[in-house]
């Protein structure tokens, strides 16, 4: 084993759709000028992160896995979303800028995820998987890896955490 490798499972996270839902949570304020994690939405340029639940931190925590940022938010998630969900700064997936079409049918995440995992056992949470990227996954990745898809509209439930931890038992 190298030096400071980590052997907990990965696990990817997209913001949009899983962290970010596009409807509002239920029981949810629609209006964050009162909230007191932090600065209004408008500040932060962006209205959408009062749908984080910052519950979901210590819920994503609680995996025990290495959380790693795999979204376009890029370094943006750890200035934005890590505070309000009371995690710290998180690796981030540096995707590459090239214009190369993924396979048909596939996820463009979905190869550069699995060779970032490096045979890692990983759990990638995404709003835009489908049974595609699954069966690329299963085909090409040597460990164990599960492609949970969740629904955007809905966000991160618990049904998803208790599949997840599941998964990983």
């Amino acid at each position: 084993m190298i030096a400071g490798h980590d052997a907990r499972p990965l696990v990817f996270l997209d913001v949009d759709g899983p962290l970010i839902p596009f409807r509002t949570r239920l029981g949810q304020r629609r209006d964050s000028s009162s909230d007191v994690a932090g600065p209004a939405s408008g500040a932060l340029g962006n209205p959408l992160v009062d749908r984080l639940d910052p519950a979901d931190g210590g819920k994503l925590l609680g995996l025990g896995c290495q959380l790693v940022w795999a979204t376009t938010w890029m370094a943006d998630a750890n200035e934005v979303i890590s505070p309000r969900l009371g995690l710290p700064d998180l690796p981030v997936v540096e995707f590459p800028d090239a214009d190369d079409e993924p396979e048909r049918g596939l996820h463009w995440k979905t190869i550069f995820l699995t060779r970032w995992a490096a045979g890692r056992t990983f759990v990638w949470i995404d709003d835009e998987t489908t049974d595609a990227d699954r069966r690329w996954v299963a085909g090409h990745h040597p460990g164990r890896a599960l492609v949970h898809q969740v629904d955007p509209l809905v966000g991160l439930s618990d049904a998803d955490f208790s599949s997840i931890r599941k998964w990983l038992a």
